[in-house]
Parts: structure tokens; sequence; C-alpha cells
């Protein structure tokens, strides 16, 4: 199996080069419990992988040992149900912490990308807010002289 990202286009011009966000990937357990296989990384931006394409394809590169083909195979699997499976792709061009990553991957894979970007703007304005709202919190303390 094999996920591509073919950004060589009409956006190469603004994009920033060598490519060096970070990437995600999650493999979503269809069972219900939760038990998503994820794993990250950052692009070697010294790779010809991630320098601006000068053909219509760079060099593959990637996450080689994400998941074992066996587990797949298995016949009680918990990621392909009915011949489908799901994996998400993030790329991280906002920086988003890596506490927001259980959020992004809760969210609906089946969503269109214009929702999960505004439910994801909804929440880190939420959190930034809610960070802002403690911090502005202070606790004023009473000093009473001793007893003589």
């Amino acid at each position: 199996m094999c996920m591509r990202l073919y950004l060589n286009g009409e956006y190469d011009a603004v994009l920033k080069w060598p490519f060096h966000f970070k990437i995600t990937f999650c493999l979503f357990d269809q069972s219900g419990q939760k038990r998503h296989i994820i794993d990250s990384f950052n692009p070697d931006t010294k790779s010809n992988s991630f320098q601006l394409p000068t053909a219509q394809m760079n060099i593959a590169s990637g996450i080689p040992k994400f998941f074992p083909l066996a587990v797949l195979q298995q016949e009680e699997d918990n990621y392909v149900k009915d011949d489908t499976m799901f994996i998400k792709c993030i790329v991280n061009f906002n920086d988003f912490s890596t506490m927001m990553l259980p959020y992004l991957l809760s969210l609906n894979p089946g969503l269109p990308n214009h929702v999960q970007e505004r439910m994801i703007e909804n929440e880190l304005q939420r959190r930034q807010q809610q960070q802002q709202n403690q911090s502005v919190i202070t606790t004023t303390i009473p000093v009473s002289s001793p007893c003589t």
C-alpha cells in the first residue's frame, strides 16, 4: 500500500521549500475502541524528497514501518471492515501543538474539509480563550498578623 501527496502544482510558487511541515498518519480503529495507530515525522529538509519538484514526482519518503501487514491480514482485524480502511494524513501547516492531535483525530473523517477546518479553528479559539482566562484569574490570600 502507498499513500502519496503530489504537491507539484499551481501552489508550488507560494509554498516554502524545502517542505518542512510535520506529517502525521492515523490508521483508524473501526471497532469503536479508538485504538488508532498514529505516527508522525518531520521531513528531512536535506532529502531530495522534500525539495521543490523538478519532475512529476520526487523520491518517495515516509514511515516505512507504520503498521505490520500481518496484523491487517488477521481475521479479527479492527482496522479493515468490509474491505475498507481509513487513514488520515495531517500536514501541520499551522504548527498545531501535539495537545491538539487528539482533537484533530476525533473529527469525523467524512466531514468536508472546510467543515473540519472551521471546527479546528473554533477549538483553537476556545482553547486560547480558556488559556487567557486561566492566566487572568488571580487569587487574593488574606494575611493576618499572628495572635500574641
